[in-house]
């Protein structure tokens, strides 16, 4: 590719021809503040946050759209570039609730800083002080709210649901003052065609679309004197929860989680990866029995409730696909109330389940009609990994300095194959870790299978080569089911995520505009992967023994009714 030379600040710059100014910019290490731009999604301009002058033309340029040219000179500093910035920013705050100490996003909102960083004040927005809009939040749904009135129209939400997920649920209607960002017919969102998945709360700058909360539900129950209080975390928190608190993606700090749970008041501290283990029994027994009688292949995995809902209501066809075992959350929270609850003779009525999670759908998952097999609803609170951060910092826990803590036992053994769980293609490469040994006795090899986008692999048991599917994003994952529908599909198994990269990047996961902090934490992952003396689930020794103690076999009568559920057209 050709290069160019610009100046940037009086700073000769060399880069390839069709480089944006913005791109250009932060290559030469000069920021220029950004609103509508987010570096995973298609360029767009409409905030004009991040305008320059052009010293050739005398123009502005909305800096994130604007090709640069050979011998062009751009100031990010002149007068007419930080005035026309700071105009858009209070134009936007005109017509902004100032609700900023009662918001979900305070701290984190990047109209917060950007109204701090270029020093703008309450009277500098108040000579724009008229009519505001006053439209109604949409707080129907179980996992995701939405508040009009807080949205600057950036577009970030309508563009990830519709490039990264393939859905459109989002979009934009009216014009000029009536302009918003609403669903088909401005209906809730619980009502239209929406996976839960959160990715619109995770690229959202301000708190126009967030998580329904379940703090307060968690907190009255941790004060409940008669509720027996449960939790379980994902692998993912112990990789991304640190973030929170100003650690690097991927730092590990399993330890410090568990202690902090413990300072908040739960009874029992539990990882979810230990019923990841026991997902991979269930459905890895599953896939044996699909392959040995060639049916309903290929096998897809149900983990994620976000593609699993995006299947129900768009591909309905393909529900005899879907594995019927449950996620890891609901197979935990369905055993506690079983049989943890028989062991520690606690009255499963008293029992209080949370599980901390990296997603949002998770939320829509717990409150499901069909998960109450244990006789009650077996999952009682989801708090996303952002949630449980709040919760640390309001209740004064010095998270950084915390002393290591362990998990409870019983149901505390986790193996490494249940860690990899929260990266695309971790439960692929779990459950084949165990299919293949039961089938062949022989190990299976490594997998690289990456995490991004749609990814292959042959897998070699036995006398027969298996075509491995790897999908994170809906967008990616229709494409994959199309060719099922088609006939042309080649899998016997395929793994979906709904979340690009998976759990790592899941809709509650910490906010972050980093497109390499996804990656670290499925590095971090990894390492616990590889730390672990156990990495197989069939080697599980709690597992085992809950087999042995309560629920027979896999797909035995007992663990088919408490283990597995189904799914229904929507």
């Amino acid at each position: 590719m050709s290069k160019i030379t610009l100046t940037i600040d009086d700073q000769l710059v060399e880069v390839d021809a069709g480089t944006t100014v913005l791109e250009a910019a932060r290559m030469a290490g000069v920021e220029i503040p950004t609103l509508c731009y987010h570096p995973a999604l298609s360029l767009d301009g409409s905030c004009r946050v991040c305008v320059v002058e052009d010293l050739n033309s005398k123009r502005l340029l909305a800096s994130c759209v604007a090709p640069v040219y050979d011998g062009m000179k751009i100031s990010t500093r002149s007068a007419r570039a930080r005035k026309a910035r700071r105009l858009n920013v209070e134009l936007l705050l005109a017509n902004h609730p100032q609700d900023c100490l009662g918001c979900d996003r305070s701290g984190s909102c990047e109209l917060q800083d950007l109204t701090y960083n270029l020093g703008i004040t309450r009277e500098s927005v108040e000579r724009f002080e008229g009519e505001k809009r006053n439209l109604k939040p949409d707080t129907a749904g179980v996992a995701l709210k939405r508040d009009p009135n807080k949205c600057i129209l950036c577009g970030r939400c309508v563009r990830v649901c519709r490039e990264i997920q393939g859905v459109g649920t989002l979009e934009f209607s009216g014009r000029g003052f009536e302009a918003m960002v609403t669903t088909a017919f401005d209906l809730p969102q619980s009502e239209v065609n929406c996976a839960k998945c959160g990715q619109c709360a995770a690229v959202c700058p301000v708190g126009a679309i967030t998580e329904v909360s379940d703090i307060e539900r968690v907190w009255a129950a941790l004060e409940d004197p008669a509720k027996y209080v449960v939790v379980q975390t994902a692998p993912t928190i112990q990789v991304s929860i640190g973030e929170e608190f100003g650690l690097e993606p991927g730092t590990v700090v399993t330890g410090k989680l568990i202690a902090a749970l413990r300072k908040l008041g739960f009874e029992k501290v539990f990882s979810t990866e230990f019923s990841a283990d026991l997902t991979i029994l269930e459905e890895g027994n599953e896939f044996i029995q699909r392959i040995q009688g060639n049916k309903n292949l290929p096998h897809i995995t149900s983990c994620c409730p976000g593609w699993v809902k995006f299947a129900e209501q768009n591909y309905p066809d393909l529900l005899n696909h879907i594995s019927t075992a449950k996620s890891p959350q609901q197979m935990f929270s369905t055993i506690v109330k079983t049989y943890y609850a028989e062991q520690v003779n606690v009255d499963p009525g008293d029992v209080f389940t949370v599980s901390i999670m990296p997603c949002t759908a998770k939320k829509y998952e717990g409150a499901r009609e069909e998960h109450r097999h244990s006789g009650y609803r077996d999952t009682d609170a989801v708090l996303t990994t952002r949630e449980l951060a709040r919760m640390i910092k309001e209740a004064g826990i010095d998270f950084l300095n915390l002393k290591d803590d362990s998990y409870d036992q019983i149901l505390g053994q986790a193996t490494g194959a249940a860690t990899i769980f929260g990266t695309s293609g971790g439960v692929t490469e779990a459950a084949l870790r165990t299919v293949k040994e039961v089938l062949t006795g022989e190990p299976l090899e490594k997998l690289n299978l990456g995490i991004m986008g749609v990814r292959e692999a042959e897998v070699e048991i036995a006398d027969r080569t298996y075509k491995i599917g790897i999908v994170s994003g809906l967008a990616n994952a229709a494409k994959v089911l199309d060719e099922i529908k088609a006939g042309t599909s080649e899998y016997d198994w395929i793994e979906i995520m709904a979340c690009p990269h998976g759990c790592v990047g899941g809709g509650g996961q910490p906010i972050t505009n980093d497109l390499e902090a996804k990656g670290k934490r499925a590095q971090g992952l990894a390492s616990l992967d590889q730390s672990n003396t156990i990495r197989k689930s069939h080697e599980n020794p709690d597992v085992i023994r809950l087999y042995e103690e309560f629920l027979g076999e896999p797909l035995g009568g007992k663990s088919h009714h408490l283990l597995h559920t189904s799914y229904r057209v929507r």
